[in-house]
């Protein structure tokens, strides 16, 4: 969820000096690399590697979004599909995380959904899992349905919903009747007052209520992507009557001290590694949920 002072943080970000402040400066580098794994494959396999050694389960994003043409989709499927073989050979456990406007969804819907159907089917082949993550409002329902009919066909696939959208009640009983697993987040865009809940406390209300009918749902795996204390003490004490399959979710360095505790508790855990050059818009949507991540980066470029 967005804050007034993250909306306020997405629009300086957005500025092209802060841009180069962060994509040309080593403090600003230093602060993309406590949230993205690294710029290759061969990064995000390795802290795949830790992370798993450590007890993790892993759901790697190629970093991009909203593709200008179809090459850079078709390149963005088979970066994927690398992705995919990457999890088998190294025997990792992970799936991986897809953004449908990297497909191509913004410019041609039967080539994105033909693509999300080409990687269901090779994550299949090798046991894993692809989650459809979920963008900006305007895609929603375009996304639902490429996710859908993907499931319909391989049956491994699971689907994001933001709390903060009015209408995520009613696309929560339309995705469980498709199955798979449901990632639960709070929503990262800014968004306007008709389409989305503005107040923080309201957005904490409409997560406690989805996440008790994804606990009490046994045809879906629960997927509860939280950092927030209390959430995640909701989630634990749900959890004692669920005998069925769910999981924690949680961002690549983001309160790690919680990730070790749930850990060694024997919470289920997966953490959502982003990798790949195009890093920016994924980090500016982090300062933006959390702007105190910005002392991060002031003390980076003190050099403290």
């Amino acid at each position: 969820m967005t804050s007034r002072v993250g909306r306020v943080v997405l629009g300086a970000t957005n500025a092209g000096a802060v841009r180069d402040l962060f994509t040309r400066t080593k403090p600003g580098r230093a602060v993309a690399l406590r949230f993205v794994a690294g710029e290759t494959l061969d990064d995000a396999a390795g802290a795949t590697k830790e992370l798993n050694d450590r007890g993790a389960k892993v759901s790697l994003d190629h970093l991009g979004e909203h593709v200008t043409d179809l090459g850079e989709a078709a390149s963005a499927r088979d970066d994927y599909l690398a992705c995919i073989d990457r999890i088998e050979s190294d025997h990792l456990d992970a799936n991986i995380s897809v953004k449908l406007t990297q497909l191509g969804l913004a410019l041609d819907t039967r080539f994105a959904a033909e693509a999300l159907a080409q990687l269901a089917r090779r994550a299949a082949q090798t046991g894993t899992t692809v989650t459809v993550d979920m963008e900006e409002s305007e895609y929603t329902e375009e996304t639902i349905a490429a996710f859908e009919g993907a499931q319909a066909a391989a049956g491994n696939l699971g689907i994001a919903l933001q709390a903060y959208l009015h209408r995520s009640r009613i696309d929560l009983d339309r995705v469980i009747r498709a199955g798979g697993h449901v990632r639960l987040c709070k929503g990262a865009y800014a968004e306007p007052a008709d389409v989305a809940i503005q107040r923080r406390t309201d957005v904490d209300a409409s997560f406690e209520l989805l996440l008790r009918v994804l606990m009490g749902t046994p045809e879906v795996v629960p997927a509860v992507a939280t950092h927030d204390p209390t959430l995640v003490e909701l989630t634990k004490h749900l959890a004692r009557s669920r005998p069925e399959p769910w999981e924690f979710q949680m961002l690549y360095g983001v309160r790690l001290a919680m990730q070790s505790e749930l850990i060694r508790s024997g919470h289920p855990l997966r953490v959502y590694v982003p990798y790949g050059v195009a890093w920016y818009p994924y980090l500016t949507r982090r300062l933006a949920e959390r702007p105190a991540n910005l002392a991060f980066f002031a003390r980076a470029v003190i050099g403290r």
